[in-house]
């Protein structure tokens, strides 16, 4: 027993070195996020909180948890995480169940998102995300005989994530459910399955999807302040439109750190959902080029390790993986810039938020740990 454990938590060979370049564009991106939070929300931190620093504070104890936690997943071999695959689902499960719960889950926003445990309170659906991709990693690997057969391969995981699908649609949260069904498609896609039962699948949700937007009159709201923002601009518009005033007002290279206008009480959520407007107000134009020239790097970075692991759990986990940062990170962008309807949800490494930060620092560390291990 104990020579199995021994060879499943085998450090890669002292000669293989994990992709620098991966490693060097998180902590770029981390540090920017930290700089940009402080400048975002000290002025709204000292008005709630009588403290500048209040947030920072507490992103800067997140910084240091995550990076803890990635330098963690680069030392476990990536082939260990197999036994976490189905432990992690059904918790996923149990855990977007209980937060379904009146009075245990934490309602902000009009959604249901969070869970509080004592002091503690975390986004399930960030760890639950990971578990989904480590599950469909690790199911589609040991199905990969079979893996034209709908039925023994493709049905079972489709299931349960489509029971996990509804579950996070009841808080409601549409956005993160089509993140899911996407990195689901991907992966099926990448391991092998048939394109005719995959072009069956969406032939179905597509309509689906159609309807769940039409079904929910906030979500209409929210599609047609999109299509023309100043038809409502002091409600559904608003968001939007500050947005967009502050890529307007940032010019070519900024107003500079720190001294904006529109995290003054004008921008919502200005550390958070829209971060990326206040970088490009305060950073310019060259400071919005710069984040997104990072994340494609980070993204043609984690696909590079996908397509090179030495099996094919090592791809679908790598490439599951770097599918969920830039899913992430394009809805955020394309959406404070107007480019998509609005979606709450953060910028990777970039906004205020610890179970974001920590989850994004967890799957770069497991990315690393694949890169390792490249032919």
């Amino acid at each position: 027993m104990w020579l199995k454990i021994s060879k499943v938590f085998t450090l890669p060979p002292a000669e293989k070195r994990l992709d620098i370049i991966v490693l060097l564009v998180t902590l770029i991106l981390v540090t920017i996020g930290t700089v940009m939070i402080y400048s975002s929300s000290s002025i709204l931190a000292m008005k709630k909180f009588n403290d500048g620093q209040f947030f920072l504070k507490k992103q800067i104890f997140f910084v240091f948890l995550g990076l803890g936690i990635m330098v963690l997943m680069t030392k476990i071999p990536y082939s260990a995480l197999k036994i976490f695959a189905y432990p992690g689902i059904f918790l996923s499960i149990i855990l977007l169940t209980v937060i379904l719960i009146p009075h245990a889950g934490i309602k902000a926003g009009g959604a249901t998102r969070w869970l509080k445990l004592g002091f503690f309170s975390f986004q399930v659906t960030e760890m639950v995300k990971v578990s989904i991709v480590l599950f469909l990693a690790y199911f589609l690997t040991k199905k990969s005989s079979h893996i034209t057969d709908f039925k023994r391969t493709v049905l079972i995981p489709l299931i349960i994530i489509m029971i996990i699908v509804g579950l996070i649609l009841l808080e409601p949260d549409f956005g993160t459910a089509v993140i899911i069904t996407i990195i689901m498609m991907l992966m099926f896609y990448l391991s092998g399955c048939r394109v005719l039962h995959l072009a069956g699948i969406m032939a179905i949700f597509v309509p689906v999807g159609i309807w769940l937007i039409f079904h929910k009159s906030y979500r209409v709201a929210r599609l047609m302040s999109f299509l023309d923002p100043w038809k409502d601009p002091q409600h559904s518009g608003f968001q939007i439109i500050q947005s967009l005033i502050s890529f307007g007002s940032g010019g070519p290279f900024g107003v500079g750190i720190g001294d904006g206008m529109q995290k003054l009480f004008y921008l919502p959520e200005p550390h958070t959902d829209f971060i990326l407007s206040i970088i490009a107000e305060e950073s310019g134009f060259i400071g919005v080029l710069i984040v997104i020239f990072l994340f494609a790097i980070l993204i043609v970075r984690g696909f590079m390790i996908s397509f090179k692991a030495p099996d094919l759990f090592g791809t679908l986990l790598a490439a599951g993986l770097t599918m969920i940062i830039a899913l992430e990170a394009s809805i955020n962008i394309a959406g404070v810039m107007g480019l998509i309807p609005l979606k709450g949800l953060a910028l990777p490494f970039v906004s205020y938020g610890g179970t974001s930060l920590i989850m994004s620092l967890t799957t770069v560390g497991i990315l690393l740990n694949i890169s390792t291990y490249e032919k």
